[in-house]
């Protein structure tokens, strides 16, 4: 698949306590205020994001039909799921940082459970940050 396949961008992770089909929603939402996901993107089809992850159909679908409704998410006869016309990305940093604040304090709760201490815990997000970074060149 060519890496601008929107396919490629979602990252299942079926042991995960997350749903998939609220992974899939969350993922989606995150493309489409960070601009990555422009209106008008087509998204891949339920059976291509199914077969392309292991994941029943039904669950795909789901996940789409949330997002119809949310208003991310529009149908469009001939091409499938499209990123809505009226949505546009989150410039705000805020806006954006609320949708990653769920996944901190999880990750704030575990680095405490774990007693690692918060600079450690600092360093290790940033270098997990930095290995996922597109703009960082391979050296």
């Amino acid at each position: 698949m060519p890496p601008s396949d929107p396919t490629v961008a979602f990252d299942i992770q079926p042991h995960q306590a997350t749903p998939i089909y609220r992974q899939l929603v969350e993922q989606v939402q995150r493309l489409v205020a960070s601009g990555r996901l422009a209106p008008g993107a087509e998204l891949p089809s339920v059976r291509a994001v199914a077969e392309a992850h292991a994941i029943n159909p039904m669950t795909v679908s789901k996940a789409y039909s949330l997002l119809e409704a949310q208003g991310l998410l529009a149908c469009r006869r001939g091409v499938g799921m499209v990123v809505a016309e009226s949505v546009t990305p989150t410039s705000r940093a805020t806006e954006r940082l609320a949708l990653l604040q769920p996944a901190l304090e999880a990750v704030a709760r575990q680095a405490v459970q774990l007693g690692i201490r918060p600079a450690r815990a600092l360093a290790a997000f940033e270098q997990a940050l930095a290995s996922l970074d597109p703009d960082k060149e391979n050296a």
